[in-house]
């Protein structure tokens, strides 16, 4: 999931009236204020951005920037901060990060224009939020930023996500039970969801839904955005998707003050296609955060050999949401095979691809009129790359990589002319100059020559006023009010005052500026000049910007293209090494993978020993295996393995195995390692028996269910009823795969009843005393669970082990702690209350101390243990003589 903000960006509003007597630039600050109540106003004054009242108070926290105050409003201080406008990317960064949405408030005109008391137009351009924003600053590149909007309409719930930096644009319908899976699925930055809905987890990325509207009006104004008649051009949509869908839409326009970027049409998916897994499942497997939150230790990040930040999101997405459609699945098979088939195409595949900037992205950027030079160097350099991976893939190929090769353009006719226009590299900022490269533009060059040709007029021209004036030391420097000026040291001031050509503009503590007005002329044509070369200049990229957006679904598709590309030879590279095979696909159950790894843990532990690999047989006749053994040993770790096995298979990637088999999954359920969940008040037995249920009524025969220790928490007779309960359930009436992992060893008495049942366990082995885990898993079942050993491994007191391991022994020797015969009184903590005259009391006592004995390895006590395990002796020979003399 996500990183949550910590703060609700309904914290700052502000409710302030305007005063009578604001002034005209506080006038216009309250009236977008009044617009855009719940969001921080950034107010362009000059090089900042301003904000005033609450905004100011609560973006100074935020950010940990001065608060100050400006003037007064009705009698009180305002409060006020501000950051530099070129800077301001940074400071949005961190205000989004913690939930705000932002108002961006800009001048609308030059403020040199203006004359006298008239204020300048200042109007919201934009409101940037979790879900909208497009700038590479405030982005993560390898990861999708989805607005995702939800709608119920006649008892159907429509989803529709967009990512407003890339255009993509789908929606499906979707049952409220699978709406966690969804959005763990999506993973959105921003929700907009009717009142009353239950986001769970997701409450906190929660925005304020615009009113929906009726389904035949969504429909309408949908197909009007994409300049359709009808919807159903693009597909067949549910009435939820469709007014869902217009919510998006509404939202999104309405951040961007009523301009729309470029959006793919809308697609209905459908889940039917994708493999199911919830909110717990994604969390249990570490997909792609762990649980900490973090990203190292995740199957992403083991499996991605990206080179783009393009593939990197097209792979997360993959990883996200598995395909069902067995077919689907060999295609992208087939593509990264002829990657491994052929490896000299395949390097310089990669060579090709590794200059391949975010084509999506910048595109977004350009659609919105936001993009700069770099975004049009982003489509130039692009498409030269596509072009070049595109020539590098030869005959014959698989489908799925001829589809790609032919979404590229064939002609580089729009390549071309960005090559010829653009400087390499241009500015960031088109405000700069220089993006455009001489030669390109006859006017934009005949201007930049009379701007140059000024300059250099300049340096002339201060060596002739040194000469009439006598003045070596006198120069010629621009300033930022006075324009040109001729700046002059203070012993020469009163020596240039005496020729009436020259006017003193400004004294200065150690000399004066001085105008004239041949200089005057100079400095004005140097500003018109340079006027007009900007002017020229953003003419003609407005000019290359029209050309690109004409051509916007030809490079969109190339862009998906080149993310394909990109992730196929990622998967190559896994391949490559030989220890990561092509698994089998099929439509029947199939489950069987021969010595699999766990690919995170593998990988963790590179270095230190290596992993131990394991099979795992869920065949037709096999479907159900029980797992039992120590804590330690390693059941945990084949149970997320096993899923790891499905997600990884389904996606269309290779397995870290020596040969693998699996059947098409349609839902996956992990249950591994559950917690607490304070904050809705539910225990942790209470959470895993929730879990247990979603997976009791929604689990097919189609499904994978690895579940490990069902019935713990409770009482050991009602935990094993109920993991007793939920075995059966899953093997008679569910009938699908299942590793069931458990410490209830009364269960593999099963094997006998339940045909398809298969005890397994995890070896261990004695060794002087102690217990040797080798994580191997092999048939049959554990026969203790080593419990007080691992205590001691865990470094539980000696004290405390030895006294847990004697209440073992006479727990077992009673016939366990359920044994009808147990009771309280047998047990050696309670033996010396026990009466003397019970016959059998002595030779309890002597088969205490019996055990005692035998439990002690003198080879192998260091001294310290010696005395501790003599002091035991002790202590049992007194418990054995105060029963004596009772």
């Amino acid at each position: 999931m996500r990183d949550l903000p910590v703060t609700s960006h309904l914290s700052i509003a502000t409710s302030v009236p305007p005063a009578a007597g604001a002034t005209p630039a506080m006038a216009q600050w309250f009236a977008a204020k009044a617009d855009h109540p719940d969001a921080l106003l950034f107010f362009r004054m000059g090089d900042f951005y301003e904000l005033f009242f609450a905004d100011a108070e609560a973006a100074a926290a935020a950010l940990d920037i001065a608060l100050t105050h400006r003037g007064e409003h009705n009698g009180s201080p305002i409060p006020m901060c501000g950051v530099p406008h070129h800077a301001s990317e940074v400071y949005l960064a961190r205000l989004i990060r913690r939930g705000f949405r932002v108002a961006i408030a800009e001048q609308m005109e030059d403020p040199k224009s203006r004359s006298g008391k008239i204020p300048i137009k200042r109007t919201v351009v934009r409101v940037i939020t979790p879900g909208t924003i497009i700038e590479d600053a405030l982005l993560e590149a390898g990861r999708p930023n989805l607005l995702v909007a939800l709608a119920l309409e006649a008892g159907e719930l429509g989803a529709a996500w967009i990512d407003v930096s890339t255009g993509l644009f789908e929606t499906c319908s979707v049952a409220l039970v699978d709406l966690p899976s969804l959005l763990g699925r999506l993973e959105p930055a921003e929700i907009l969801a009717p009142d009353g809905l239950d986001l769970g987890d997701w409450t906190a990325v929660r925005s304020p839904e615009p009113a929906p509207s009726p389904p035949l009006i969504a429909r309408r104004r949908l197909a009007e955005a994409f300049g359709t008649v009808s919807l159903d051009a693009f597909g067949t949509f549910g009435d939820g998707e469709a007014i869902a869908a217009a919510v998006a839409l509404d939202y999104v326009r309405g951040t961007q003050s009523g301009a729309l970027p470029r959006l793919g049409r809308p697609e209905p998916l459908g889940q039917s296609g994708l493999l199911a897994m919830d909110a717990a499942t994604r969390t249990s497997l570490e997909i792609h955060r762990s649980r900490d939150g973090g990203t190292r230790h995740t199957l992403l990040a083991v499996v991605r050999r990206t080179l783009t930040a393009a593939g990197a999101r097209l792979l997360s997405n993959w990883l996200s949401a598995p395909l069902t459609d067995k077919d689907a699945i060999i295609a992208r098979q087939d593509g990264w095979s002829w990657c491994v088939a052929n490896p000299d195409a395949t390097n310089r595949l990669r060579a090709a691809i590794k200059t391949a900037p975010d084509i999506a992205r910048a595109l977004g950027r350009l659609s919105l009129n936001r993009g700069g030079p770099r975004d049009l160097a982003a489509i130039r350099d692009g498409l030269n790359a596509a072009t070049a991976a595109a020539s590098i893939l030869h005959d014959p190929l698989p489908q799925a990589l001829a589809e790609a090769r032919a979404a590229v353009p064939s002609g580089l006719t729009l390549a071309g002319e960005l090559t010829r226009a653009l400087t390499d590299p241009p500015p960031t900022r088109l405000e700069e100059g220089g993006a455009i490269q001489p030669g390109f533009d006859g006017e934009l060059d005949a201007y930049r020559a009379l701007r140059d040709d000024s300059r250099r007029a300049l340096i002339t021209l201060q060596l002739d006023y040194a000469q009439r004036y006598g003045v070596a030391s006198l120069k010629i420097k621009h300033h930022a009010q006075l324009g040109y000026v001729i700046e002059a040291a203070g012993a020469a001031v009163e020596k240039l005052r005496g020729f009436p050509e020259l006017t003193l503009r400004q004294g200065m503590a150690s000399g004066a500026r001085f105008t004239e007005p041949e200089l005057s002329n100079l400095d004005q044509r140097i500003r018109e000049a340079g006027e007009r070369a900007a002017v020229r200049e953003r003419t003609v990229f407005a000019h290359l910007v029209r050309q690109v957006l004409e051509q916007c679904d030809a490079l969109a598709a190339c862009a998906e293209a080149l993310s394909f590309l990109d992730v196929t030879q990622s998967t190559a590279r896994l391949a490559e090494g030989g220890s990561w095979v092509r698994p089998l696909i099929t439509d029947a159950d199939d489950f069987l993978i021969k010595s699999g790894r766990h690919p995170v843990v593998e990988t963790a532990l590179a270095g230190q020993g290596g992993f131990v690999p394991n099979h795992c047989d869920l065949s037709t006749d096999r479907r159900m295996m029980l797992l039992t053994g120590p804590n330690m040993a390693g059941k945990s770790t084949f149970l997320r393995q096993s899923a790891l096995f499905v997600v990884l298979a389904q996606a269309g990637l290779p397995l870290p195995a020596e040969s693998a088999a699996v059947g098409i999954v349609d839902r996956l359920f992990s249950r591994v390692g559950a917690a607490d969940d304070l904050a809705r008040g539910r225990s942790t037995f209470m959470v895993e028996m929730t879990e247990t249920a979603a997976i009791l009524h929604q689990a097919g025969p189609k499904s994978l269910v690895v579940v490990d220790e069902i019935g713990r928490g409770t009482s050991t007779l009602d935990g094993l009823a109920i993991a007793w309960a939920v075995l059966e359930a899953l093997h008679s009436a569910i009938r699908c795969r299942t590793i069931f992992a458990t410490h209830f060893h009364e269960l593999t008495g099963l094997a006998d009843r339940l045909p398809r049942l298969r005890p397994h366990t995890m070896r261990v082995k004695e060794w002087k005393g102690s217990v040797v885990f080798l994580h191997e898993v092999a048939e049959g079942a554990a026969r203790r669970s080593w419990g007080v050993h691992v205590a001691e491994l865990a470094g539980v007191p000696a004290p405390v082990v030895r006294r847990a391991a004697s209440l073992m022994v006479a727990m077992e020797k009673h016939g366990g702690a359920l044994g009808q015969s147990t009771s309280i009184q047998a047990l050696p903590l309670f033996a010396m209350a026990t009466s003397q005259n019970d016959p059998a009391s002595g030779m309890e006592d002597s088969g205490l101390l019996c055990q005692a004995l035998s439990d002690i390895h003198p080879d192998t006590l260091s001294p310290k243990q010696a005395l501790d395990a003599l002091y035991h002796l002790k202590s049992i020979a007194a418990a054995c003589m105060h029963k004596s003399t009772v």
